[in-house]
């Protein structure tokens, strides 16, 4: 296991690199969706419309982040359960999106597109919100703002912190630490 620093877009050089357990910190710009924005960019997708942003090489951080105290970009931004996303994942992933953060385990589609289409799933650090935030140093709502905070938001982001949950030969983090107990 290794820490390495990378920065977005991703590129399939990048992702051949990271080994399920690696810590990596991500600086670069990175997208936000829960289950409702997902719904609503596979619905566009099967409808042959395009998607508020562009998802080649992208990477969605599965969060709601809370409303920013004042002075702070954003409020507290931890990761939200990411099965909820994983019925509209392969498509996404077919698409074009490379990378997602979020905490949990995936289902089988999930993990076969990841290894199909060279992407990662990262895991970020539930109940660390608030010091996740720290690292997002911009945010801007770009798409479907009557979702609340499940709107799609920009983010750039500064050193954050995750790990490789499940990488792009299909190794699983989360079945590597029960095999080993």
């Amino acid at each position: 296991m290794k820490e390495i620093k990378i920065t977005t877009p991703l590129n399939d050089n990048i992702i051949k690199k990271l080994n399920a357990g690696d810590r990596v910190y991500i600086t670069g710009t990175i997208y936000t969706a829960r289950d409702a924005a997902h719904k609503r960019m596979v619905d566009s997708l099967k409808n042959s419309e395009s998607l508020p942003f562009d998802i080649n090489n992208s990477i969605i951080y599965y969060v709601g982040p809370c409303p920013p105290k004042p002075g702070h970009v954003i409020g507290s931004a931890g990761p939200t359960t990411s099965y909820r996303m994983d019925d509209y994942t392969p498509i996404l992933l077919k698409a074009g999106l490379k990378g997602m953060i979020g905490k949990g385990n995936r289902s089988k589609e999930v993990i076969d597109s990841i290894i199909k289409y060279n992407c990662v799933y990262f895991a970020a650090i539930g109940g660390a919100g608030a010091l996740i935030s720290n690292c997002i140093k911009s945010s801007e709502i770009i798409a479907y703002e009557d979702l609340g905070t499940e709107a799609i938001r920009k983010l750039y982001v500064e050193d954050l912190p995750v790990i490789v949950a499940i990488d792009s030969k299909g190794n699983n983090l989360y079945d590597i630490n029960i095999r080993n107990k």
